[in-house]
């Protein structure tokens, strides 16, 4: 167990900060999976618009790696175009 205020602190930021990527990695995962089940393809650009802006921010606070967030984004968009 930590002996330091310092230490202390850092181990419930820590808890506090893995809870919010958590949040916010599941959250996205939910809006993956409902664009992967839309059919109307209006529908699923509106959503993809959303679901991309979700991804960039996973990336860019590293709670994702960068490329595994183009990679998805790619998949989505493909995706999207295929819907007829």
């Amino acid at each position: 167990m930590a002996n330091h205020k310092s230490a202390l602190k850092r181990i419930r930021a820590n808890e506090a900060k893995r809870l919010r990527n958590k949040y916010q990695a599941k959250t996205t995962r939910t809006f993956i999976k409902k664009l992967k089940h839309t059919t109307d393809k209006v529908e699923a650009q509106e959503l993809f618009k959303k679901v991309s802006s979700m991804i960039d921010k996973l990336a860019k606070k590293n709670i994702i790696h960068k490329n595994n967030a183009a990679n998805k984004k790619s998949s989505l968009a493909k995706f999207v175009n295929a819907l007829g």
